[in-house]
């Protein structure tokens, strides 16, 4: 005989709700199956009295759980409540709780009960209540006027609190008023073919037309219906109306501003808190080259940027773009065919009544004559400093060198005239002789530093380094072969160099020349060439092993014109000036690393542009 207890547990479970069972007497507690799955326990756990009060939340829940148990036990008050809970694995449920009370000698004995999971039902209760709450908070706050329209009598139903303040009815006039006596005469029309169409399609519409006030005023509005709903067997249709008289106002100003803004010969690009384009007139366009369609949705300035345009100035901008600040800045761009200008921008920030960030606002304009003339003018500037401080330096070279030469000559001639005898007066004509060869090799030097310092635009051609080397070799070979000295170069044949020829000719014999004279006797001498090459420059390194020089003593004179150190009788002190002098007309120049008695190693800059 099947056993009636074991059926209803089988179809409790069949139903998922669980048996529990608490003997008041023994102090004992029982959990089937079902029960231990909704509390996430395992199904080998043991309850124990007392224990389940853990899985009810801390508060009100638990409390009344608590009070009801008690009264049950106590009072034999039998409960069916709802409770939220939280699982043996933390998970929160929402559960049914119905407890019967067994009596015996009208003593509480027992407390069966059921136990069901209404997670899903309670959590569809909650959002049903709270989508009821925010509808109707929705409703009644909205900025927007909402108005129900019953779609087979035309008549408003309902509508929200900004409803009255829009249309200056107040709730008793506006509720049972016919929908089309909201609109001027000459809209109805339209107004009423557009709901009647509303009502077929039953799809979301916006449209813009013109709401007459009470006091006959007519204001511009932008009108949205929903999906008609049905209640009751009555079909409605929620119409939401919104005051557009600012934005018909803005867009009016727009207009014109829009108008003026195309005709400028100003550059105007409007963009938005992104810093990406939203507008540009006609003169941005014809100045970059670019198309409406390339300009749009793209940062300003993308394709703008060049091989000469500023990295600090774009970085400026940039930065000032993401933190929303206004710039002005003049920056070499360049447009679609990659030809150069120089462009003024200054961008501007656009905040609104609340301070809230709208727009980037860029203003500029196309400056290349004027740059090119400053740029011009400041070039012009800089030779012109450059030339009168080599001239004032010349003036104090010849006063000095022909002032010397002069003084000496007037020193032989009073001797000579003082002289008693003609033996005694020619005895003094070598000395007149040499004096007046002095001054000449003077005259000749200063001209040809006077050559080298006019020309500051010489011609620059490409030719072969090693070709040049070879030359300047044949040319010393037999003082290199006197010398004993090694002359070695890391130069390769396809290097080529941008110099005037003669400069380099110049120079490559004071150098080739300054080691053979000033080689150590101490050690057989070298002289070795090397290269390097970097973005604009090829750079020519002399290295040799000869007598070397004290920087920190001479460093500072080491190119000045007479100036010798090694006490040769051959030295003039002027190679090492022409030299410099070349290399700097040639926009280059010279370093030197030099330590005495170890050797020097002279570094040419050639400037290839």
């Amino acid at each position: 005989m099947i056993n009636q207890h074991d059926i209803y547990v089988k179809a409790a479970a069949s139903a998922k709700i669980g048996i529990w069972k608490i003997d008041i007497k023994a102090n004992t507690v029982y959990w089937d199956a079902v029960t231990k799955k909704i509390l996430e326990v395992s199904q080998d756990f043991e309850p124990i009295r007392g224990y389940a009060i853990n899985f009810f939340s801390e508060g009100e829940v638990r409390t009344r759980f608590e009070k009801n148990i008690k009264k049950a036990v106590e009072e034999g008050v039998s409960f069916d409540e709802k409770f939220q809970i939280t699982t043996a694995k933390n998970n929160p449920k929402y559960v049914e709780c119905v407890c019967q009370v067994e009596f015996k000698n009208g003593e509480p004995t027992h407390l069966i009960g059921t136990f069901q999971d209404i997670t899903k039902e309670q959590n569809l209760i909650h959002k049903l209540e709270l989508s009821v709450e925010k509808f109707s908070s929705i409703f009644s706050s909205a900025n927007d006027a909402i108005i129900i329209i019953d779609s087979a009598t035309g008549i408003i139903t309902d509508c929200n609190a900004r409803s009255y303040e829009l249309s200056g009815y107040d709730c008793s006039e506006l509720l049972g008023l016919h929908n089309s006596e909201l609109f001027p005469p000459d809209k109805r029309k339209g107004i009423r073919r557009f709901l009647a169409n509303q009502l077929k399609k039953d799809t979301h519409f916006v449209n813009e037309t013109y709401l007459k006030t009470k006091n006959n005023t007519v204001i511009p509005v932008e009108v949205a219906s929903g999906k008609k709903f049905i209640v009751d067997n009555h079909t409605y249709l929620v119409c939401f109306f919104r005051n557009i008289s600012d934005r018909k106002n803005v867009e009016a100003n727009l207009n014109m501003l829009s108008l003026v803004a195309s005709e400028t010969t100003d550059t105007i690009v409007i963009a938005n808190a992104q810093g990406k384009a939203i507008w540009a007139n006609n003169a941005y366009l014809e100045l970059t080259g670019l198309s409406l369609e390339e300009v749009l949705d793209e940062r300003p300035g993308y394709m703008s940027k060049g091989p000469e345009t500023d990295p600090e100035a774009t970085a400026k901008m940039r930065k000032a773009i993401q933190n929303k600040e206004s710039i002005k800045i003049t920056i070499l761009n360049y447009n679609k065919k990659k030809e150069k200008y120089w462009f003024e921008l200054n961008i501007t920030t656009v905040f609104d009544n609340e301070n809230n960030f709208i727009n980037f606002v860029g203003v500029g304009r196309d400056v290349t004559q004027r740059i090119e003339k400053e740029i011009e003018l400041k070039n012009l500037l800089e030779v012109t400093s450059q030339q009168n401080s080599k001239l004032y330096n010349f003036a104090h070279i010849v006063s000095h060198n022909i002032r010397s030469h002069s003084s000496n000559l007037e020193m032989v001639v009073d001797i000579i005239e003082n002289s008693k005898t003609i033996e005694e007066k020619l005895s003094y004509f070598d000395l007149f002789k040499e004096g007046t060869a002095k001054l000449s090799e003077t005259i000749e030097y200063l001209n040809e530093i006077i050559t080298i310092q006019q020309k500051t635009n010489v011609e620059k051609i490409t030719i072969s380094l090693k070709d040049e080397i070879q030359k300047t070799k044949m040319a010393l070979r037999l003082a290199i072969k006197e010398s004993e000295i090694s002359i070695i170069d890391t130069i390769p044949d396809n290097l080529m160099v941008k110099v005037v020829p003669a400069y380099l000719d110049s120079i490559l014999l004071n150098l080739f020349t300054n080691a053979i004279k000033y080689k150590s006797p101490k050690r057989k001498a070298f002289l070795e060439i090397n290269y390097e090459i970097n973005e604009s420059q090829t750079i020519i390194s002399f290295k040799d092993n000869g007598l070397g020089l004290d920087l920190k003593k001479n460093g500072h004179k080491l190119f000045g014109m007479y100036k010798t150190f090694h006490g040769n009788e051959d030295a003039k002190g002027i190679g090492l000036y022409i030299t410099k002098n070349q290399i700097e007309a040639m926009d280059g120049k010279i370093e030197v690393e030099s330590k005495l008695d170890c050797g020097s190693t002279f570094k040419i800059f050639i400037n290839e542009k």
